[in-house]
């Protein structure tokens, strides 16, 4: 069966002697199977099998000075637009030796500047963070780290590392440019809590309709509360309140256009003859509510996908010179946006 070391257990260099190649072959196989030949992996796999050899993580941590996990940061729980990704990245690195260690920000940068420091003391071998707009600590913390580092949901002019996602200022001028194809213009803009992402789509929002110059601040309408359908309801009785002419709502999330949506059939407000409506996400509910909501859809599951192939590649040491990926989105239009 080959010789073993004193504990009895079969080592990596009993496996490549039994298998009859280097352990560094071995070892290329584990991380990667796709980086030697079938026949080879075969030979090899077989040997583990027969030697019951089970690969030790400390052992791996110690000797490449790094753990076998990627490390992941988002910044709510509870928010479902974040399962597709984490589903993305748990079954992107299912086949490899690396585990996934979720922390969740709760939107606070000092949490955020906290947990890469607990992570980083774990010495992962990557971390995948989402947006763009880290704290002045943090980007020192992620630079100084010299691991692959991935910057999710959104594309910027300067990533620390690597980033996967998509321009939110594009997204919200598409989503104005839209409703205004379709005959409105007293466009209103619902939101609750805003993160920075938001808050790009909200600038961008204002600036093309201050270019149009049918720009009113009474039709903007935030709520530093959580999102919610609720919050969505409370959030059009205001802007119908204080601007009864609005025709049309951007709304920060599905969850509140859905809410307005509910609102306006309480009020007898037609949709969208009289209120036209626009989420974001494209989550199922827009397609199945009455009338069906038009949203801004993001591929949610491929940006996950795309951040572990990135970081992947990187430990592989496969270089790239691709350090942004722009995933894009697509307006989805429906029946609440749907004049013409």
């Amino acid at each position: 069966m080959g010789k073993r070391k004193g504990s009895g257990r079969a080592t990596i260099t009993d496996v490549a002697e039994h298998a009859g190649v280097g352990a560094i072959t071995v070892s290329r196989m584990m991380r990667d199977p796709s980086k030697v030949s079938e026949k080879l992996r075969i030979r090899i796999e077989k040997s583990i099998k027969e030697l019951q050899y089970i690969p030790d993580p400390k052992a791996r941590a110690l000797a490449s000075g790094r753990a076998d996990v990627i490390g992941v940061l988002i910044p709510s729980l509870s928010n479902i637009i974040f399962a597709d990704t984490l589903r993305a990245i748990h079954d992107s690195t299912q086949n490899t030796p690396y585990q996934v260690l979720i922390g969740n920000t709760r939107y606070d940068a000092q949490e955020e500047n906290h947990l890469l420091s607990l992570f980083l003391a774990q010495n992962p071998a990557a971390l995948i963070v989402v947006g763009i707009d880290q704290s002045d600590n943090s980007i020192n913390l992620l630079k100084e780290a010299n691991i692959p580092v991935v910057q999710i949901y959104e594309i910027g002019p300067d990533p620390i590392d690597m980033s996967v996602g998509l321009s939110h200022i594009a997204a919200s001028e598409t989503m104005v440019e839209h409703l205004l194809d379709q005959g409105f213009c007293k466009i209103g803009y619902l939101a609750a809590r805003l993160d920075p992402r938001m808050e790009r789509r909200l600038e961008a929002y204002r600036a093309k309709l201050n270019s149009l110059e049918i720009f009113e601040p009474k039709r903007v309408v935030l709520t530093n509360k959580a999102s919610s359908v609720n919050i969505g309801r409370e959030l059009i009785r205001q802007l119908i309140d204080c601007a009864p002419d609005t025709d049309a709502v951007i709304c920060a999330n599905d969850d509140i256009a859905l809410g307005a949506l509910f609102e306006c059939q309480a009020q007898g407000i037609s949709v969208p003859e009289q209120m036209g409506i626009i989420g974001f996400n494209d989550l199922e509910m827009m397609q199945a509510a009455y009338p069906s909501l038009t949203s801004i859809r993001t591929d949610r599951y491929k940006i996950g996908t795309l951040a572990v192939d990135k970081i992947l590649q990187r430990l592989n040491g496969d270089e790239t010179d691709q350090k942004q990926i722009d995933t894009g989105f697509e307006l989805i239009q429906r029946d609440s946006t749907s004049r013409r």
